[in-house]
């Protein structure tokens, strides 16, 4: 009976429909895998053609293409003697299926289709695949002629099944099948399966990484067994960073952690573990043999192959780890970063521009950058050729090396401070030497000629001249005027992103960053079309709380000291006229509340899904020992009236990192109309009634106190 087997799991940078590239990673993971001497190799969910295809599942190539990227897994000589399981689209009768592929030498043991589906937040794979509701069930499937010409099979087992080795059982879920409340892996370890593997395609989310890691260990605490786990890494073509964490766990414990963020385009874990610690595991479990000798039983597909060795006995065995866990801080300082650096070395870019206010998002958004100067160095410090060849590529110089990050960031990083007359010297300062303490290329500029002309173009259409309030204008003139300064940003900001470079005798062009806030974006206090208009945005799921604790991060561990004076002074967009040369205009104050209630609208209208009703009943209680409920339903009255009006802005809104569960990105997260009835006239007057009747309660309950 063999006992010690080794399994590898891996983290893959794969790229949506990037069938080169990531065929690449997969045959280079399973030499890795195999050079550690594992029998058994687990890549992650839809790791062929990418897991960010969307509407191109659809299409025929992307199948033609997933099938011809099998047949060289199967040909190559680097898959002999290792079980591979990969994931794919596999079309079955005619309908589109996200499947596990599992092969040895040459043969398909088994293709397994997902049962549950991901169909929810980012995720749309009822869109483009169906789930398997079969349940313990096979069918025949038709291989294509190009698979059945490597293999010499016709057909194979397709759908709910599991592999039995010479030695041991394993089961596939797939995803979110790990996160179902009816989880796979339950019924297959009652029926015997030992090593229950999971391919998953999971973004990063700030501080949710312990949850996937507690479902882990929680699939085999209850039940014994060997989890395996695979996931998606980096930026595969849009807003989410898969952030790897592949990781192997046993009986309840972790033991063997991969890492969260990295640039290493492959991660292979690999763990030598004792089956028979399985088996004692699950023979003291009264409760758990009891249900598995009336459990349903699973097909099973017999695998002439044994994944333990022979010297099992010289064979040491993995200890359980502690895993560890970022603080959210290191989170917004490796995964934006990370990303940063995915998009910047595929869209064939030569750096990035970004307009540096000198206020806390501009200046977070250059510390990102900053931080994957860092990360860029380390890699390459420790020996990775990608990173170094992607660098070089970037710089335009084949002999460059990136070893320090103030250095790299003067040749891929441009700042740009845009003064107004409304400006202040203090901002100004504050963003001079941010740039001086990262080594950003930075200009200052003044955008007040720019402003002229276009207001002097409508005065002449016109004959009327717009004044701001605090020189006697009204509202709409004041607004106007900020907007123009906010908008002759961007177009500047484009300008010198495609020509900087030009002027400076250098190759390329930059891409542009954004800098706003995901609590700015949900009230809408931006100008549609200014600087959070740009080509990405590393900070547009991030709250301005948790950036002003990556602000003071970055003070710590870069010594940025730049950021002590940006963390103290007061957010403000610096549009409307200094008072004696100060800023008299602050963001707060602009949109009539604070970031951090902000952030508690946000949550409650997009994660506990709370309309303007809701919202109030929620708050007359989270805010009682500050806030009347009348001043509380004025609150949240003044928050729906200002999201439902801006909310159009979110249609345009700069794809930006998801970090935020609560994000108002219009694109796929967040599905809500753009044209709202702003009076919210029937849930106002809800609102209006229930405090009321509050008011009405208090009075009958004090009267009664006084009367004794």
């Amino acid at each position: 009976m063999g006992r010690v087997v080794t399994v590898a799991t891996c983290a893959l940078n794969q790229w949506a429909l990037d069938f080169e590239g990531n065929l690449e990673r997969i045959l280079r993971s399973i030499d890795i895998a195999k050079s550690k001497g594992a029998r058994y190799r687990l890549g992650p969910e839809l790791e062929i053609c990418g897991y960010g295809c969307s509407d191109h599942y659809y299409e025929s190539d992307t199948l033609l293409h997933s099938f011809q990227v099998l047949a060289k897994l199967l040909e190559s000589p680097a898959t002999q003697d290792i079980i591979c399981d990969v994931g794919m689209p596999v079309l079955h009768r005619n309908v589109r299926y996200n499947c596990r592929v599992i092969f040895l030498n040459k043969k398909i043991l088994l293709i397994r289709p997902k049962i549950s589906l991901a169909n929810a937040g980012n995720y749309r794979e009822l869109r483009w695949f169906t789930p398997w509701n079969k349940a313990r069930q096979v069918e025949e499937y038709f291989l294509p002629g190009i698979i059945q010409e490597v293999t010499g099979q016709e057909t194979v087992p397709f759908g709910d099944a599991v592999l039995a080795t010479k030695d041991t059982c394993l089961g596939a879920e797939i995803c979110e099948e790990l996160w179902a409340p009816n989880s796979p892996h339950i019924e297959m370890g009652l029926d015997g399966v030992e090593i229950f593997t999971n391919s998953s395609g999971s973004h990063h989310v700030l501080r949710k990484a312990h949850t996937r890691v507690d479902l882990v260990n929680s699939a085999t605490a209850k039940n014994g067994g060997i989890y395996v786990l695979a996931n998606q890494k980096g930026c595969d073509g849009d807003r989410l960073y898969y952030d790897g964490c592949a990781m192997i766990s046993m009986n309840g414990e972790t033991v063997a952690q991969g890492s969260q963020f990295s640039l290493d385009d492959v991660e292979v874990l690999v763990a030598t573990l004792d089956l028979e610690d399985v088996r004692s595991y699950r023979a003291e479990i009264s409760s758990r043999n009891l249900a598995a000798s009336k459990v349903n039983p699973y097909p099973r597909v017999k695998v002439n192959f044994a994944l333990s060795c022979s010297d099992e006995v010289a064979v040491p065995t993995c200890m359980p780890i502690q895993w560890r866990h970022h603080s959210p801080e290191e989170e917004i300082s490796l995964g934006p970063a990370c990303w940063l650096w995915d998009y910047l070395r595929r869209s064939k870019q030569a750096g990035f521009l970004l307009p540096l206010s000198g206020g806390i998002d501009s200046s977070a958004t250059a510390c990102i950058v900053y931080s994957m100067c860092h990360q860029v160095c380390l890699a390459v410090k420790n020996g990775n050729a990608d990173v170094l060849t992607d660098a070089r590529k970037i710089v335009n110089d084949e002999t460059y090396v990136p070893e320090n990050p103030r250095e790299f960031c003067k040749r891929i990083f441009t700042t740009c401070y845009m003064a107004s007359e409304n400006s202040s010297q203090d901002t100004c300062n504050r963003a001079k030497l941010l740039a001086e303490q990262i080594g950003s290329y930075h200009i200052n500029l003044n955008i007040d000629v720019a402003v002229k002309a276009v207001v002097g173009i409508f005065s002449m259409v016109t004959g009327r001249t717009p004044r701001f309030s605090a020189y006697g204008g009204s509202d709409r003139e004041n607004l106007a005027l900020q907007n123009v300064q906010a908008r002759i940003r961007m177009v500047l900001a484009y300008l010198f992103a495609q020509l900087t470079l030009w002027t400076r005798g250098m190759p390329g062009g930059l891409l542009v960053l954004g800098s706003a806030n995901v609590d700015e974006s949900l009230r809408g206090y931006l100008t549609k079309y200014d600087c959070s208009s740009a080509d990405i945005n590393p900070i547009g799921g991030i709250s301005k709380t948790d950036l002003k604790n990556f602000i003071q991060y970055c003070i710590e561990n870069f010594q940025l000291t730049a950021l002590r004076s940006i963390m103290s002074a007061p957010p403000t967009a610096e549009l409307e006229p200094l008072v004696d040369g100060q800023v008299a205009q602050t963001d707060e104050a602009d949109m009539g509340m604070t970031y951090a209630e902000l952030s508690i609208y946000g949550k409650l209208r997009k994660i506990a899904k709370a309309g303007p009703y809701s919202m109030f009943c929620k708050l007359i209680n989270m805010w009682k020992e500050v806030s009347t409920p009348r001043e509380v339903a004025s609150k949240v009255k003044h928050f729906f009236r200002m999201y439902s009006i801006n909310r159009h802005k979110m249609t345009t809104l700069t794809p930006s990192y998801h970090a935020e569960n609560y994000s108002p990105d219009d694109n796929r997260f967040d599905l809500r109309p753009f044209l709202y009835n702003t009076t919210w006239s029937w849930q106002f007057r809800c609102i209006d009634k229930q405090v009321n009747a509050l008011y009405f309660l208090y009075g009958f309950i004090s009267k009664a106190l006084a009367m004794g």
